[in-house]
């Protein structure tokens, strides 16, 4: 079991909050990105409020803990960690709140290569406890607009966790590819509809899984980084239920003490 005051120490020693590793100058720019509706930045989410760039610093400041001076505009960014822990708990309420119920759950990420072994624990942990852990739209392509053009991809799971692969990939393993775009859980849900199966009661995951689905109407919690407002904006707005601020770019194993603290928090743990 990792209690808070251990989870709190983690957090700032592995830099997954306190002074994090993403880049002040980017969060401001993707502020200015999302303010001006790049659909790069909204991922998936259709913003009922104006959003300019003062309003997001503000809101960033209340939900991760960046520092509120504009005039701040170089270094590394922070993250408080009782945000992280906060939002942690309410996380952990929720996954419990699904278990008990036995809802249907969908997990998605788009930071495989960060993020999937936290996703699958939690996939594994519902699924033991009676959760449905969805599926739908296995193998089904996905044309994603990336920097360097549309390219077309192939949705996955990987221990229960949808996933991106390059189309070009073929059956080869791999984690699955860095993501964005909302694309992919539209399709997961569309997917679903077509084949008659049954929607989720719960979606976790990260960008445009999170913001996606929530979009859609569907209860959705997750992660999301400094330079990711548009996660803490549709929280604000009420359609993420949960955004736990968090460097969403660290090693594998660090992010091993959230899980076990979620879990546990979740009365999940094995």
């Amino acid at each position: 079991m990792v209690s808070a005051g251990a989870l709190r120490a983690h957090l700032v020693a592995a830099r997954l909050a306190g002074r994090v590793a993403t880049p002040r100058e980017k969060s401001l720019r993707n502020y200015a990105l999302f303010a001006a509706r790049d659909p790069r930045h909204t991922l998936g989410l259709d913003p009922e409020g104006a959003w300019d760039v003062g309003a997001l610093l503000e809101l960033m400041a209340d939900r991760c803990g960046v520092s509120p001076d504009p005039g701040h505009t170089s270094g590394e960014d922070m993250i408080d960690p009782d945000c992280t822990l906060a939002a942690l708990d309410a996380f952990a309420e929720r996954l419990a709140r699904a278990a008990r119920d036995r809802a249907p759950v969908l997990l998605g990420t788009g930071h495989p290569h960060r993020l999937l072994d936290f996703y699958a624990a939690l996939a594994a942990a519902l699924s033991a406890a009676g959760c449905r852990v969805l599926t739908p739209g296995y193998g089904r392509c996905v044309e994603v607009p990336t920097p360097f053009g549309v390219r077309r991809h192939v949705l996955r799971y990987a221990g229960g966790v949808a996933v991106l692969r390059p189309a070009e990939a073929g059956g080869q393993p791999g984690p699955g590819a860095h993501t964005h775009s909302p694309l992919p859980v539209r399709a997961l849900l569309g997917a679903a509809v077509e084949e008659g199966s049954a929607l989720p009661g719960l979606v976790v995951g990260d960008h445009g899984f999170l913001c996606g689905a929530g979009q859609l109407g569907f209860e959705a919690i997750g992660l999301g980084d400094t330079d990711d407002p548009a996660v803490f904006v549709a929280e604000a707005e009420g359609k993420v239920a949960v955004a736990v601020p968090v460097d969403d770019t660290v090693r594998t194993d660090d992010y091993r003490p959230l899980t076990r603290y979620v879990l546990t928090r979740a009365w999940l743990a094995q």
